[in-house]
């Protein structure tokens, strides 16, 4: 009678069992690092990836920045909200809100710097076989620092008047009947 060891130390000579194939293959190159592994070859997260506003086909720096900035103002409000000291304050809200601007605009700054130091073209690797060319320049960068600054912004303003009115929409909440 064979034991379940046995029948697994049978298996790694078969080069048909799945388990004995190489799962991490080199790319282009196996020197620059760039691994094609089950997670970033799938279509699934190549998919993903591809559909992020950082790599999406067809926008415009401004436009990238414009969506990234949107999602950073809005979510950046919450924990500023929730951890400043004077959130039990009426002016708890103002202050998250000015925390976030303030940091939407060192990022932006940040941003800034970068598109000045002459930044390099992005890299081609197996999740993003097509970045975009408009990033390859400082013009692209900055143009997407003022769209990271209007959607952050705009989206800390938008998190801000959701927090601020929280009664209101529960209110309507319990007249709707949900």
């Amino acid at each position: 009678m064979t034991t379940f060891v046995d029948k697994i130390e049978r298996s790694n000579s078969n080069p048909r069992d799945p388990r004995n194939r190489e799962v991490v293959f080199a790319a282009d190159s196996p020197y620059n690092g760039n691994l094609a592994t089950p997670i970033n070859s799938s279509p699934l997260v190549k998919t993903f990836i591809n559909n992020l506003p950082a790599y999406r086909p067809g926008l415009t720096p401004l436009r990238r920045g414009l969506e990234v900035g949107l999602a950073h103002g809005y979510w950046l409000v919450g924990p500023f909200f929730e951890f400043n000291p004077m959130r039990f304050n009426e002016y708890g809200s103002l202050i998250a809100l000015l925390s976030t601007v303030s940091l939407i605009l060192i990022s932006t700054l940040a941003i800034s710097l970068y598109a000045g130091s002459n930044p390099p073209a992005p890299t081609v690797t197996i999740t993003t076989p097509n970045p975009p060319k408009a990033l390859a320049d400082s013009e692209g960068w900055n143009e997407y620092a003022s769209g990271f600054f209007i959607g952050g912004v705009g989206g800390a303003i938008l998190a801000y008047a959701i927090l601020s009115n929280i009664d209101v929409f529960g209110n309507f909440l319990n007249i709707v009947g949900l």
